[in-house]
């Protein structure tokens, strides 16, 4: 037997291979499927499964396309409804994989359709739990996301309590846990960094699974500081039920060079945003005008998924020479297929041809000292919990995930600086403004990292209502 957690740090998304005499199972597996195909026959064996534990909000799942090209039966959990073939699991069903079980456990909560699967070895022995959105590393799925007619966030939370204490937390404690995500996803509020657990561990420093925890404090602890979804969740759910293209299509269309003419013309023809995907430094120093940076050696596709909204808005490409297509397989899988091509050449080429171009004004934390001083206004975008936990004294809170909500706060005349933790987060900001007409802002460079080796005053505002 093998088991393989397949983990992409981007996404904070973890998949799994597993394999058993011959025989393959792949729970959760990503859009570009090549890879598991590419390990069943290094393996000398067949995909038999596809395991989908929900319908997922933060990313394009492999399903359809692997199971297209390996003809391997997907399968998913009671309740769930899909517009192709599918097993719908009842609870408790087992399904052989060579020399090994693996059964389905109906765990609702995150959303209606919830599935763990519990692998069992040759003996019969409870092995592994692959607990998807139910049951992460020091935290559980958030229970919001899957609101429909009378069932609230509360009704879900409760089902949620229900499928933990009857379903997981009875399991033993040598039990392996593979959750579906780790540290930077936003299907949940506290997940650990590791990726890998067990049943014992958990119980003993997961907050949502002590023993002593009734169904009202758990339903309140875990609806409590529940940031809004990303916009683009339902979109991705809508095409997880409905399939998508195959990632190959998606690349051939994509990955097209256009020369500084063919971007110029495109770009004033059409209503695509300029999406530059360089280092930041590389953006401050000189863009496009217009242009919104969203860095590919970030947080990437969440962010463009959270800023852009719409998976399907048109897209043009300035990346660095040879990424494009790691740019473009990264933007589709969180939906976005809509790219028109890349500029050829890079910024440089933009450059070289004399075409207009802007920069951003960067500071140091050493130079924003004296402009604190003077009582110049201080923008902070981390997220709410970050800001609570501490921040500059006079700085306001106006979370990137929601600059949207912000733009009437930010001043039309005299200058104002913006930070977030390192720097990343500051210039995807301060691009979305200068493209707004805010002329006027300044990024922090080294973010709040270099802030708190200065002097400037800073506090904490510990307050529920931020974390909402």
């Amino acid at each position: 037997m093998k088991i393989e957690q397949i983990y992409t740090g981007c996404l904070a998304q973890g998949a799994y291979y597993i394999e058993s005499n011959g025989e393959v199972a792949i729970i959760d597996p990503l859009r570009e499927v090549q890879q598991y195909i590419d390990k069943a026959a290094e393996d000398n064996a067949n995909i038999k499964y596809i395991f989908e534990t929900h319908f997922h909000a933060d990313f394009v799942s492999g399903h359809v396309t692997l199971a297209e090209k390996t003809s391997a039966k997907i399968i998913y959990g009671p309740t769930a409804k899909t517009t192709f073939d599918a097993v719908i699991a009842e609870d408790n069903q087992v399904f052989q994989l060579g020399d090994i079980t693996i059964t389905a456990l109906h765990t609702p909560g995150h959303t209606m359709e919830s599935t763990c699967y519990l692998l069992k070895d040759k003996e019969g022995k409870d092995h592994a739990i692959f607990s998807g959105d139910t049951l992460f590393l020091g935290d559980v799925g958030r229970p919001d996301l899957a609101q429909k007619g009378n069932v609230t966030e509360a009704d879900l939370a409760g089902y949620l309590y229900e499928s933990l204490r009857t379903k997981v937390m009875t399991l033993p404690d040598d039990v392996i846990v593979y959750p579906a995500h780790g540290a930077g996803s936003a299907c949940g509020k506290n997940l650990s960094k590791e990726t890998v657990g067990t049943i014992g561990n958990q119980k003993k420093t997961n907050y949502a699974l002590r023993e002593d925890m009734t169904k009202a404090e758990f339903i309140k602890e875990v609806t409590d500081g529940l940031l809004p979804p990303p916009a683009y969740f339902p979109l991705n759910v809508k095409l997880n039920k409905e399939g998508y293209k195959d990632i190959t299509d998606v690349l051939e269309t994509a990955t097209k060079p256009l020369s500084v003419k063919e971007f110029e013309f495109m770009a004033n023809e059409t209503d695509a945003v300029i999406l530059d995907v360089r280092h930041q430094t590389e953006f401050i120093k000189g863009y496009i005008p217009q242009s919104i940076f969203i860095g590919i050696d970030g947080g990437f596709a969440p962010w463009v998924g959270a800023l852009i909204k719409d998976i399907k808005q048109p897209i043009l490409l300035v990346s660095s020479e040879g990424r494009e297509e790691e740019v473009i397989t990264r933007l589709s899988r969180v939906g976005f297929d809509n790219v028109l091509g890349y500029l050829e050449g890079s910024f440089d080429a933009w450059q070289k041809a004399g075409k207009e171009m802007d920069t951003l004004v960067s500071i140091s934390a050493e130079t924003l000292v004296d402009k604190i001083s003077n009582n110049e206004p201080v923008f902070d975008v981390r997220k709410p919990g970050e800001y609570a936990n501490e921040h500059i004294k006079i700085a306001e809170s106006t979370p990137l995930d929601f600059l949207n909500k912000h733009i009437a706060e930010f001043p039309k005349q005299g200058k104002f600086y913006i930070h977030c933790a390192g720097g990343y987060r500051s210039v995807i900001a301060a691009s979305i403004l200068k493209a707004r007409g805010f002329h006027n802002v300044i990024d922090v460079a080294g973010g709040y990292g270099s802030i708190k080796k200065t002097e400037i005053e800073r506090t904490a505002t510990v307050c529920p209502s931020t974390l909402k």
